[in-house]
């Protein structure tokens, strides 16, 4: 195990040099967050003392485990069971899973042209892109061609956003495109063909044809480049943005290096297949134990999976070893505002405000925070001011929707909403909120459409049913036979708010299916008093039920139900009071007493 680690270790500090020397930023800092998030080897006392029962940390009725992080901070998290953390499965991310060795390329830097390639590295840092390419014109080396060839793409990303601003403004449609694309392809491809180009350069042409619209081309290419070099995240997270399917990732050709296993599990995520995606995270960390990517993943995946108290610890917990993070801290602040803990909420973005306030993260939490307080306007003008960083920013997008339709500013949202599956099909929560502003304007067919695409993405979330299913209950449909099965559908997947249970009962009611209705207004009883909720629903529940079992002779069932609506107060108290006498008057045997039998 501890040589497994360190092979892990060297090839993490090859790359994160390598990557940052390349001017790959965001994946060098990936792969060194990565290294540090190893576990630290155990002294021979710790493996003693790990190899005692008592010290197993896993009892028969689940595994705990206690992650310990410097500074004497720990946790707890709570393992699935067949998850992460045995002896078997220590030694390597996937228990029993042989992986490819890779070699670590060698760097061609320091040749005759090391003080140019290190004058265009300077210029490029100062977002001189132009003047970085021009150094490094005539350099026939790997790296100086990829540099060379990632500074005139990066120059034309500068372009076409200043165009952008100029033509649309920031936040506008524009069909301005990156006037460098057609060169940087003709040129990488010509390197790809005589087989002169390295991993870095197959990533950048992987780019440049995913801008193109070569979708399938580009990720046959960034297949190539993480098969050769697969410490590059970046070419990983450009290949998971291109498999919109989970047949499509299948189908990927991926040679079996441990770092395919952070790739597949961060793209069962974005597929939404939380259960896969949680139990490769968990297998991971029986190396990566201490890695503050993995953790923050975890909270992530339970947070889509509406696990929210679980989700909240880890990310605390996150906080508290590095306070001035920023990564994933708008996944945090969405569900803080989910749980409506304005308190932490507050907190949340008063530190990202103090940490770096120019963050598109930053600038989304603190739209959260307003919107939380009811400030809808002040919201919308940080989702503004985060798009404005990142016009990409796909939870900005979706997020100002929701702000639009709480301001009554129904086009604005129409347009977030198109502007953030433009971006992302695949998210669920603009097809969503596209199909409440159709229903709000009456267009119930249109809404229909965007509920089913949304339901269709996230199948096992009760709120997109109940939608569903309230557009086909409304009076312009009126199709309560489709309205059932989608409230079956909620009520079958965690539907915390009893709709679904308390809808099904009145819409079989109201078809004349006594039985049906009673069996889900017994249901929604139960659950009511589970959770001590008894309200008008609960006596609403009563009633029927009581008036249910004296239709159909149980007696003893509908004394329980009238008994109980005695303590409520309203009509439904009186006509419970008349009830049980007519029940008692029945079981003794009585007939009724009629006044008319009595008349004169």
């Amino acid at each position: 195990m501890a040589s497994t680690k360190e092979n892990y270790r060297v090839e993490l500090r090859a790359a994160a040099r390598q990557l940052g020397d390349r001017c790959l930023y965001s994946a060098a800092k990936w792969a060194a967050e990565l290294l540090v998030g190893i576990e630290p080897d155990a002294t021979p006392s710790q493996s003693a003392a790990m190899d005692t029962p008592s010290s197993s940390g896993a009892g028969p009725g689940g595994r705990l485990l206690h992650l310990h992080r410097s500074g004497g901070s720990s946790f707890r998290r709570r393992m699935r069971p067949g998850g992460g953390g045995g002896g078997s499965e220590a030694g390597t991310p996937l228990g029993g899973v042989s992986y490819v060795s890779t070699p670590i390329p060698d760097d061609d830097a320091f040749d005759a042209g090391a003080d140019k390639y290190l004058l265009a590295k300077t210029y490029f840092d100062c977002r001189e892109y132009r003047r970085a390419a021009h150094v490094l014109r005539g350099h026939v080396g790997r790296k100086a061609v990829f540099l060379r060839c990632y500074a005139l793409y990066m120059a034309g990303e500068k372009r076409k956003d200043e165009e952008t601003i100029e033509l649309e403004g920031s936040l506008g449609k524009s069909n301005v495109v990156n006037q460098e694309l057609v060169a940087l392809e003709r040129e990488l491809s010509a390197y790809r063909r005589t087989g002169a180009i390295d991993s870095f350069g197959l990533y950048l042409y992987g780019i440049v044809l995913r801008d193109k619209g070569c979708e399938g081309l580009a990720r046959t290419v960034l297949v190539e480049s993480v098969n050769s070099y697969p410490w590059n995240w970046c070419a990983w997270l450009e290949i998971q943005s291109l498999c919109t399917t989970s047949d499509i990732l299948n189908n990927l050709n991926l040679k079996n290096h441990w770092m395919k296993d952070f790739f597949i599990a961060s793209a069962h995520l974005e597929l939404k297949m939380h259960e896969e995606a949680l139990k490769r995270y968990e297998r991971l960390m029986g190396v990566f134990r201490c890695s503050d990517y993995i953790q923050a993943q975890i909270a992530t995946v339970q947070y889509s999976m509406r696990e929210l108290d679980d989700a909240d610890m880890i990310f605390e917990e996150l906080l508290r070893t590095d306070p001035f993070r920023v990564d994933s801290m708008d996944i945090y602040s969405n569900l803080l505002y989910a749980k409506e803990s304005l308190t932490a909420l507050s907190f949340l973005a008063h530190r990202v405000f103090l940490t770096d306030k120019y963050r598109p993260e930053s600038c989304c939490i603190i739209a959260n925070y307003y919107s939380l307080k009811g400030q809808h306007e002040k919201s919308v003008l940080y989702f503004q001011r985060a798009l404005k960083l990142n016009r990409k920013y796909l939870s900005a997008w979706t997020l100002m929707g929701h702000e639009y339709v709480e301001l009554k500013n129904t086009p604005a949202a129409i347009d977030a909403y198109r502007r953030a599956v433009d971006i992302n099909p695949r998210d669920y929560r603009a097809w969503y909120g596209l199909g409440q502003i159709y229903e709000m304007m009456g267009m119930p067919f249109y809404a229909l459409y965007y509920f089913r695409k949304s339901s269709h993405l996230q199948p096992n979330d009760a709120r997109l049913w109940i939608a569903m299913a309230q557009c086909y209950e409304s009076d312009p449909l009126q199709m309560i036979e489709e309205a059932i099965k989608c409230y079956e559908r909620a009520a079958n997947s965690n539907d915390t708010e009893g709709i679904a249970l308390h809808q099904l009962a009145k819409l079989h009611s109201m078809l004349g299916q006594s039985e049906e209705a009673a069996f889900y207004y017994k249901k929604d009883v139960e659950r009511m008093e589970v959770e001590e909720r008894q309200g008008q629903n609960f006596v609403e529940a009563l009633l029927f039920l009581a008036k249910h079992c004296k239709s159909i002779g149980r007696y003893e069932e509908a004394e329980h139900y009238c008994t109980r609506l005695l303590d409520y107060t309203g009509p439904e108290k009186e006509t419970a009071k008349s009830m049980l006498q007519g029940i008692k008057r029945e079981q003794s045997g009585f007939p009724s007493m009629d006044i008319d039998h009595f008349a004169l």
